[in-house]
């Protein structure tokens, strides 16, 4: 019965926001990072805060090529020698970016496919991001999943069908809409933000969550809110409280969780 209880997963969402994205995952056999939108001397206190070191992960797996995901990869790479996986158009993409990572360490993560790292399954999936060829990842260990997606303008049918029913998700939820149309952005760069390939604002988020999650689900993290158009409260009152309305079990079969810029989530089994 112990050794059942040890062979968990767990998740620790180290930054989410528009100035920086890394979530951070584990399993008895894999310390994985998703992203690393923030400096390497960010990221590593981060995972300190944690009680976790970089040095012992050993995977970085990256969505897209935007730098409040990619900024410190090829730091990580270099400094840390990890394996970084990224299809073919994000590298493309990310090159002049990241700087040079040994070829040995560059690997192809195709959209649409599952790899195995040891213990951890990690399934690709295409989403609708202004990006060269933006995928995103669910992580699969020992019956139980969880789902990382924070950029996109919607959340298709074919994402729904892949994504349904994880234990865990990490969502977006970017903006206010009002908050957005009201605030100081130029008008080309709020169409962008609300446009198909933009981000998901709080009630698509919510809605985009009703039409997923299962009986598995207990843990919902809201993720990648802009510092300019959205606060924490407003984002967590907006979903919690549609989903209430729709008698969703908020608090009760689930719980809605907040993510921060800049203060690591506690490490948590999914």
């Amino acid at each position: 019965m112990e050794n059942q209880q040890e062979d968990t997963m767990k998740i620790s969402v180290l930054a989410s926001g528009s100035t920086g994205n890394v979530t951070y995952v584990e399993t008895p056999k894999r310390k994985i990072l998703v992203d690393a939108g923030l400096s390497g001397k960010k990221i590593a206190g981060l995972m300190k805060s944690i009680g976790r070191d970089l040095s012992d992960v050993d995977s970085l797996l990256v969505t897209h090529e935007h730098s409040d995901h990619c900024k410190g990869v090829g730091v990580l790479a270099r400094k840390y020698h990890l394996n970084v996986y990224a299809n073919e158009g994000t590298w493309d993409a990310m090159a002049h970016k990241i700087g040079k990572v040994p070829l040995e360490q560059k690997h192809i993560f195709e959209m649409g496919k599952t790899m195995s790292f040891g213990d951890l399954d990690v399934e690709s999936f295409g989403v609708s991001h202004d990006a060269a060829e933006p995928q995103f990842y669910q992580v699969h260990h020992n019956g139980h999943s969880f789902v990382i997606l924070t950029d996109t303008g919607y959340v298709s049918e074919g994402v729904e069908g892949v994504i349904k029913n994880a234990d865990g998700y990490l969502l977006e939820c970017n903006h206010d809409v009002e908050m957005l149309r009201m605030g100081a952005y130029p008008w080309p760069l709020k169409q962008r933000i609300l446009s198909d390939r933009g981000h998901l604002s709080n009630d698509d988020g919510a809605t985009a969550l009703m039409d997923i999650l299962g009986r598995n689900t207990k843990k919902i993290y809201l993720g990648h809110l802009s510092q300019d158009n959205n606060v924490k409260e407003l984002a967590h009152l907006t979903v919690a409280s549609t989903m209430k309305q729709h008698d969703f079990g908020v608090g009760h079969d689930f719980n809605i969780l907040d993510t921060d810029p800049d203060k690591a989530t506690k490490l948590t089994i999914i």
